[in-house]
Formats: C-alpha cells, sequence, structure tokens
C-alpha cells in the first residue's frame, strides 16, 4: 500500500478525472447542484470540506510509536473529516465556503488546530489511536466504521468548546427517546426540567478568538447532535436494494456523508451523481503541519484542491457508517420527519429503523457481552415470542419482523453481532 501512495508534492489537476458534463443532479451533503451550470460552485464547496490524509513526520505516538500512519491510519482519518464537518457546520454553518489565502475565522482555527497531528489536540491521530488502544486495538490496527465511530463518541467528551452530542446508533435502530434523553440530559422523561444545564466556560484549542461569539444559551435547550449509524448493507457486496436509499441520504439537509470504502481502504463520501458516488480520499502522504508563532495554521494541504474522486456506487464495501448533524431539536424532528418518508418509498429497502423508544426485544435481564453463543441460545428460548414494541407504525407482539420485510429475526439475531469474531467492522467496544 506505501509504495503507491500518493505525496502531495506530485498532486496535479491532470492527475484527476475533471467533473462530468452531466444533465443529472449532483448532490454534497444535503445541497444539489447542477454539473452543467454550477461546476465552480460545486469544487468550491467539495473544496471547503476538511480533508484529512495520511502524514508523516509527526511527533511519535504515545512518545516511542510511529511517526507517519501511512498505510494504516486512512479509516482514522475519514473519522476526522466527518467529524471535522460536523464542527464545521457547528461553528461555521454548512454555507461557509474555504478562500485560499484569505484571513480566516478564529473557530475556523479552533476547528484546526483540533485536528493537529499532536498529543493535545482533541481529535488527533494520536488521540484516536490511543482511545483505540484503550479498547483492544493496537497502534497500527486498521479500524471498521464503527469503531472509529465508538471512538470518536468518546473523544468529544473533553471538547468543551463544541459542546457535542454523539450518539452511535447500533443494531440498526435509531431510538428517538435516547438521542433526547442525551441531547437535553436536564429534562426528565416527560420533558419537565429537572435541573439547570450546567455552566461550562468555552475553550478553543489554544485559540480564544470567536468562542465567546457563541452565545451559551445556544446550546442550554438543545446540545447540538452528531449521529452516527454503523451499518452492514450486503455480505460481501452492497445489496443494490439499499442503493436508492443509500443516495438519499446525501440529499438530507442534516447529511454529515458517510464513512467506509474498499476492503481495508477507507474513503470519506460526501455525495453522489448519477450512479457515481463522490468522495475524499485520504490515500496521500504530507507532511505534518505545525502552528505559526501567531498561533495561525498553514491550511492549504487541509483542502482537497482538484476534482473530487468517484467511483460507481456497486463497488462500495457494506460496512459503512452514516453521519449526521442536527444542531437544533427541530432539526432533529426534521430528519425524523424525512426518513420515515423515505421508508416508504417504493422500490427501495430502509437502511435502519426509526423508533419511538427501545424495544423491549433490546432489553434482557442478562449481560449479552459476557454470555456465550449456547448461553445466548438458551436465552433467545426463554425470550422468544414475549417480545412487544411499538414501533413508528403499529405495536405488535411475538418474534420482531424486521421492517424490511426480507426476515424474521428473534432475540438471537440481535445477539450475533456479539460473537462474530471475523467481522472487525462491527466489534463492539466497551463502554
Amino acid at each position: 500500500m506505501d509504495a503507491a501512495t500518493l505525496t502531495y508534492d506530485t498532486l496535479g489537476f491532470g492527475e484527476f478525472e475533471d467533473f462530468p458534463e452531466t444533465s443529472e443532479p449532483v448532490w454534497i451533503l444535503g445541497k444539489e447542484f447542477n454539473a452543467l451550470t454550477e461546476k465552480d460552485d460545486i469544487l468550491s464547496d467539495v473544496t471547503s470540506r476538511l480533508w484529512f490524509t495520511y502524514r508523516k513526520n509527526f511527533p511519535p505516538i504515545g512518545g516511542t510509536g510511529p511517526t507517519s500512519d501511512t498505510g494504516w491510519g486512512c479509516m482514522l482519518r475519514c473519522g476526522q473529516m466527518i467529524l471535522g464537518e460536523a464542527l464545521v457546520c457547528r461553528h461555521l454553518g454548512r454555507d461557509w465556503r474555504w478562500v485560499r489565502g484569505q484571513p480566516p475565522r478564529g473557530e475556523y482555527i479552533g476547528i484546526l488546530n483540533a485536528f493537529l497531528d499532536k498529543k493535545d489536540s482533541y481529535y488527533s491521530l494520536h488521540q484516536i489511536a490511543q482511545m483505540g488502544v484503550g479498547e483492544g486495538k493496537s497502534i497500527g490496527q486498521w479500524y471498521g466504521p464503527n469503531t472509529v465511530a465508538q471512538v470518536l463518541k468518546k473523544l468529544t467528551v473533553f471538547d468543551s468548546w463544541s459542546r457535542l452530542a454523539v450518539h452511535v446508533a447500533m443494531d440498526n435502530t435509531v431510538v428517538m427517546k435516547e438521542i433526547k434523553q442525551l441531547c437535553m440530559p436536564w429534562l426528565d422523561y416527560g420533558g419537565a426540567a429537572c435541573a439547570e444545564p450546567p455552566g461550562w466556560m468555552p475553550t478553543h484549542n489554544g485559540c480564544l478568538e470567536g468562542a465567546c461569539a457563541l452565545a451559551e444559551e445556544e446550546t442550554a435547550l438543545w446540545k447540538p447532535l452528531v449521529l452516527l449509524i454503523p451499518l452492514r448493507l450486503g455480505l460481501s457486496d452492497i445489496n443494490k436494494a439499499y442503493i436508492e436509499t443509500l443516495k438519499q441520504c446525501f440529499q438530507l439537509p442534516q447529511s454529515l456523508g458517510v464513512i467506509g470504502g474498499k476492503p481495508n481502504s477507507a474513503h470519506y463520501f460526501i455525495g453522489y451523481v448519477g450512479e457515481e458516488l463522490i468522495y475524499l480520499d485520504p490515500h496521500t502522504t504530507q507532511s505534518a503541519v505545525e502552528p505559526c508563532e501567531d498561533s495561525q495554521v498553514p491550511d492549504d494541504t487541509y483542502h482537497c484542491q482538484h476534482p473530487p474522486c468517484r467511483m460507481h456506487i456497486c463497488e462500495i464495501d457494506p460496512s459503512v457508517a452514516v453521519g449526521f448533524f442536527c444542531r437544533t431539536e427541530d432539526d432533529f424532528d426534521d430528519w425524523c420527519m424525512r426518513i420515515r418518508k423515505l421508508s416508504h418509498t417504493r422500490g427501495s429497502l430502509p437502511m435502519f429503523e426509526l423508533v419511538d423508544c427501545q424495544p423491549s426485544h433490546f432489553a434482557c435481564s442478562v449481560d449479552v457481552l459476557n454470555l456465550t453463543p449456547d448461553e445466548a441460545g438458551i436465552q433467545s428460548e426463554v425470550r422468544c415470542g414475549q417480545a412487544r414494541c411499538t414501533t413508528d407504525k403499529a405495536p405488535f407482539k411475538g418474534n420482531f419482523p424486521d421492517v424490511r420485510g426480507d426476515r424474521v429475526h428473534d432475540f438471537s439475531d440481535r445477539l450475533e453481532r456479539f460473537f462474530d469474531s471475523e467481522d472487525e467492522e462491527f466489534e463492539i467496544l466497551s463502554l
């Protein structure tokens, strides 16, 4: 893999295919463009996304570890990109544009500082890799989409400036009650205030300019939500029944894109045109960046300044994580409404369930992480036929039917992922 890695100095526009001349709409993270009349706008939008790639010559991870992530850090970089997009939406807004050479805003510098390759940056490669060590992933080991999502969830706890609520929706199910409680922890289930939101003093990753512009009341009622949904959309290849649903996710205004790619080669997908996915590729090795004496960050290498890469949607690995950002409760309610509409789209299958509360078949009185497969089978027999849940459609009893209608599964199916030692993409991290 190292031999095939590009370096930034060798990149040139001629090495990348130009954007296609097509009348089909181009969708980039919830924005629609016309490729015939808005090509410059498309490229400006893509260039404005944060582009995190392999780096070299950074301080050793853990003091004695590697000084480059070439060949192993692509999924970690994709995790940085999807979270970076969330921070841009949080602090700068989706319509913000990066202009080369233009004096940057303080919030932008604060975001970049959070991802610099050094141990004291919130979301640096060092932090992600070392948090993974605590979860059984050695430094240099490849991550799957779920693993990096779980690690990012843990790291955001320390970011008091952004004050994000990160939810990783497991088992192909988004539970609205869980998210409301996460984003409004000071409210009880009935919606009454049970405590004043805790006071907080925003820090800005070493750059205080612009931090005071964030009004405290902005997050007093709702902590901005980053929703990550790890999914398996097929066995070895993507099930074509999910293709339209996956494409429609890029049309949602809350879209943060998708992290996935090909086996052991991760990409950050930000949109599509026709049957091709548009993505940012982290497989370029660049030198680590050091802030200037005035705390400014040389940022040219953090933006992809050539036409974006594309691949046919059928080539994507079925193991992905889909991301969404909801700044306010209204944004989340709007997302729920749109997802419900998508679930009724003819000719496609929903990729995940949206339910009001945790289905009873999720709950169990035993510690599933400590069960053996045989014990899990016994538990499923005991519970079979006893599950009861109300989804957004109707209540029912008995074996819990999959909303896609293609199979019926019981409690043992829900436990299967815990005992699948060969699928690292769905390794469950301890909380």
